[in-house]
């Protein structure tokens, strides 16, 4: 029997910086070095900058990577995005219509709809579906009060959302309070695995890097050299900036350290909630607070290692609807983590089952100020301390290499794929 191909749908891929895109990578490169057939159907531009144009056709380790023209506009407004996604929705299903041998269809949310696309391919074309469920809406939108429960919008979506997990032969949820919204909906026990991303340790961790040698040798990393941050207290924010993820009441802590130059702030990352600390910091002249964009991938384990504290957050009304994964990132360069948002949630069961890190309540600035000064205020031999043991739950039990190979083998398990390595002569 031919081997069928796996299709993998995402608006994002490697080498944009987003990290759905980048952990549907990971699967592509993992399951193609299994022997499966891959291609991915992605955009040909940036999704934080448009600007940014990538090659129509490449292969990746093996992975047929098919880029889609004028299906990303930037974030600059609703519209924009809507347009970005609806065209390249149209285009994939188009193009998977007319596709030869599909075996599997994997998808993410990214488009957020592109779901209910390929749902309707695995019907038509009778192949199975996995959806990796990054985010749930409409419940993102409800939480944020963009859209009323009542709204026919909502309706609709949540009509979709049960169609996608219907139709899916795997559901695969982030934590499990995400399983529990899921589960909510849909009886899902029997095709739902619950896994959290992997940091993506080869962008981290590089050739050289090793997380133990810090604090000792921090003020050696080039990043710290190049950002004028020898000497100083780095508390960092790297990442996507939502309004998912508020930082409201860090900015509001950090006005108590404005005259503080051995303390730097740092905001390393995009999205549409990087205005509102742009705009803060303009409007109070801090001086001890660093803004940058994405940093590109290759230089990634650079800008990670050069924080001393990570910051993570999630917003209070969005346990199990979005599942930051930028804490195990921190996590696997060795550094502890200020988390901003309620308990319980995934990143509160991380760093109080393992003591690597801190929680500030959103709106509890006073708190946040006390919190900051006590982790300055802490050996760095101590924070060293934190941040290894961060790291080794990471090589224990959340490596790359362990959750990344469970993903695989349930997607052969539940796609009933036939890979090179395991197809056996007729």
């Amino acid at each position: 029997m031919p081997r069928r191909t796996l299709v993998i749908i995402s608006q994002v891929f490697i080498p944009d910086p987003a990290a759905v895109g980048q952990y549907m990578a990971s699967v592509a490169i993992a399951m193609s070095r299994r022997g499966h057939r891959v291609k991915v159907y992605t955009s040909d531009r940036g999704y934080d900058n448009p600007a940014t144009q990538y090659p129509r056709l490449e292969f990746i380790e093996g992975a047929e990577i098919r880029r889609l023209g004028l299906t990303s506009f930037g974030k600059r407004s609703i519209p924009m995005r809507i347009a970005g996604s609806a065209s390249f929705m149209l285009q994939v299903l188009f193009h998977l219509l007319a596709e030869r041998k599909p075996g599997a269809i994997f998808f993410s949310t990214s488009p957020p709809l592109v779901g209910f696309v390929a749902s309707i391919i695995g019907w038509i074309r009778r192949v199975p579906v996995a959806y990796w469920a990054m985010d749930l809406n409409p419940d993102q939108l409800i939480a944020l009060g963009k859209l009323k429960p009542s709204h026919p919008a909502a309706w609709i979506l949540e009509r979709v959302n049960r169609f996608i997990l219907k139709r899916a032969a795997l559901v695969v949820a982030l934590d499990r309070f995400m399983a529990q919204r899921l589960e909510n909906r849909l009886p899902l026990s029997a095709k739902m695995l619950v896994l959290p991303p992997w940091p993506l340790e080869d962008q981290i961790h590089g050739n050289s890097a090793d997380h133990r040698s810090w604090p000792a040798r921090r003020d050696e990393n080039p990043f710290r050299q190049q950002h004028g941050l020898i000497g100083r207290f780095v508390i960092m924010y790297s990442g996507n900036h939502s309004p998912s993820n508020p930082l409201e009441t860090l900015l509001q802590a950090m006005l108590a350290t404005r005259d503080d130059p051995t303390v730097c702030f740092a905001f390393i990352g995009g999205g549409v909630a990087k205005k509102q600390v742009e705009a803060h910091v303009r409007q109070h002249g801090l001086t001890n607070v660093l803004l940058l964009p994405y940093q590109p991938i290759e230089t990634l384990r650079y800008s990670l290692a050069a924080a001393d504290v990570h910051v993570a957050s999630l917003g209070g009304e969005m346990v199990g609807i979005i599942h930051p994964c930028k804490v195990y990132g921190a996590m696997a360069a060795g550094r502890p983590i200020l988390y901003l948002g309620p308990s319980p949630s995934h990143i509160d069961d991380l760093i109080h089952r393992h003591h690597i890190g801190w929680q500030i309540s959103h709106g509890d600035v006073a708190g946040a100020v006390r919190t900051i000064e006590q982790i300055r205020q802490t050996p760095m031999e101590q924070l060293g301390e934190m941040g290894e043991r961060a790291a080794s739950i990471v090589d224990g039990h959340l490596s790359q290499r362990r959750l990344c190979g469970a993903m695989c083998d349930r997607l052969e398990q539940s796609l009933r794929l036939r890979s090179a390595r395991n197809a056996s002569p007729r």
